[in-house]
């Protein structure tokens, strides 16, 4: 049939990253197969290979996809305009919200799950996230503050006081929490960081 047209070779390429993410999702990294996708999907492991080199390197491309469609468009545009706490407050909601949608949990808890058995796959959800530009990009923000380790530190903890809990909430392992007091939780750790931080500064 000759060789597939970009469109059809998108299609595929999108079918494959779709179907890899919901079984990976549902039945975790150790049950699913390439077999199975390539089978589920009416697809030889052919077709398949020539996208992707092995299971870490589809994982990855699968992460790098949810990750994709969490993160905002234009993620410098969020740490522009407003005042320093206008800022933590616009960043730490989203990070909030994005690590408490259904598919981050769904992948946190299959991190969590089978890290032990497989340690490629903490490596590629920490390399394939947006947490690391967060954190350099809250690090400028407070360089006029405080030393740039300190800068790194306190971007660091600012994200880690931000989603934690209520991302344990969202996991069943901490009491729930209500998205009004993801609000409040929110107002309440940028407070007690700014108090925190400028007391570092001095």
């Amino acid at each position: 049939m000759g060789r597939p047209t970009r469109e059809d070779a998108e299609k595929i390429g999108e079918a494959i990253l779709a179907t890899a993410t919901e079984m990976f999702l549902a039945q975790g990294y150790g049950a699913t197969s390439i077999e199975a996708i390539a089978q589920r999907l009416g697809m030889s492991k052919r077709t398949f290979y020539a996208r992707y080199k092995d299971k870490a390197d589809l994982f990855t491309a699968v992460v790098r996809h949810i990750v994709d469609k969490l993160k905002p468009p234009d993620m410098a545009h969020l740490f522009e305009g407003g005042s320093l706490e206008e800022i933590l407050l616009r960043v730490g909601q989203l990070a909030l919200d994005a690590a408490t949608s259904p598919s981050a949990l769904a992948l946190q808890s299959l991190v969590l799950a089978e890290s032990g058995r497989f340690p490629e796959l903490a490596a590629i959800a920490t390399g394939e996230g947006t947490r690391q530009q967060a954190v350099d990009a809250l690090a400028k923000l407070l360089a006029d503050k405080l030393p740039p380790e300190e800068a790194d530190f306190a971007a660091q903890q600012f994200l880690q006081m931000v989603i934690s809990l209520p991302q344990h909430a969202a996991l069943g392992i901490a009491p729930k929490m209500s998205k009004e007091q993801h609000g409040l939780w929110v107002r309440r750790t940028v407070s007690l960081f700014l108090d925190g931080s400028l007391h570092w500064g001095k």
